[in-house]
């Protein structure tokens, strides 16, 4: 599906590739650089580009546009979240998604993209199986993988990769049990001068760090859910019961992850 990923700085530079299938020549991304030419910002760059012979979707975050290249018609969505996942997966591994971190752990990125897709198919795109796979880097990992030659690459399959929980890995044990969710939302008014509401509008995620033993199973409820709109969730929330009782019913990851991102309009 995804046959090639470009890296391109906001001053039009390609500073990283990864090419899963036959190699894609640079020369494809010239029908992008026109595109942000005509482009009045970096954020208006069309996400999806016609081109003869491929398609190009596209993510702007971090002052990185984010390109990747297909040859057959797939649903936008599809690719932009897969892209979306990859700037999450970065700034998760190296506690900011930049232009230096990413060049300073270009060997770990390239590992971390050859285990995020298979032969141009997403595969594992869970930063708890990721890390598993592929250990983050840290001063101490590096200086001893200089000297042994040895990589950041695990010796064994994740636990959780094969169970019907792929994003939570099996034998996790605490000494102390809890879980944390913050709600962190972002309101957008217009008040007249008298101080009354012309219209109002909620945009708002729950992030969790989750630090519980086994494989726990959690309820979250809320006091009026029929409020929120075009819901968003993580994997492992269990979508018809949402559906059926507006209760969020789930599984977590180990850590921190994103549960769930909606909206609120004005009533």
């Amino acid at each position: 599906m995804i046959h090639s990923l470009f890296l391109i700085n906001a001053s039009g530079d390609i500073f990283l590739e990864k090419h899963w299938k036959s190699v894609v020549s640079r020369s494809v991304c010239d029908y992008f650089f026109e595109a942000q030419e005509r482009a009045s910002e970096a954020e208006n760059v069309p996400p999806v580009i016609p081109t003869p012979h491929h398609y190009l979707l596209s993510v702007y975050r971090h002052k990185i546009f984010f390109v990747a290249v297909i040859q057959t018609e797939v649903p936008p969505l599809f690719v932009i979240e897969f892209l979306h996942r990859v700037v999450d997966t970065f700034q998760d591994y190296f506690g900011v998604c930049s232009e230096v971190m990413i060049k300073d752990n270009v060997v770990v990125v390239y590992e971390v993209l050859e285990e995020m897709l298979d032969n141009g198919f997403p595969l594992a795109t869970e930063s708890n199986i990721l890390k598993e796979l592929i250990k983050p880097p840290t001063i101490l990992r590096t200086v001893v993988n200089t000297i042994t030659g040895s990589t950041n690459v695990g010796d064994q399959l994740p636990t959780g990769q094969l169970s019907v929980v792929p994003w939570r890995r099996t034998g996790v044990k605490y000494t102390n049990n809890e879980a944390y969710f913050d709600v962190i939302e972002e309101i957008d008014a217009i008040i007249d001068k008298s101080g009354s509401t012309i219209t109002a509008e909620i945009q708002g995620v729950i992030d969790a760090c989750v630090k519980l033993t086994g494989m726990p199973d959690l309820t979250l409820s809320f006091m009026n859910p029929r409020l929120l709109d075009d819901v968003s969730f993580h994997p492992c929330v269990r979508f018809k019961r949402w559906e059926s009782e507006r209760i969020l019913s789930f599984i977590p990851p180990d850590g921190n992850f994103r549960l769930l991102s909606y909206h609120v309009s004005a009533q």
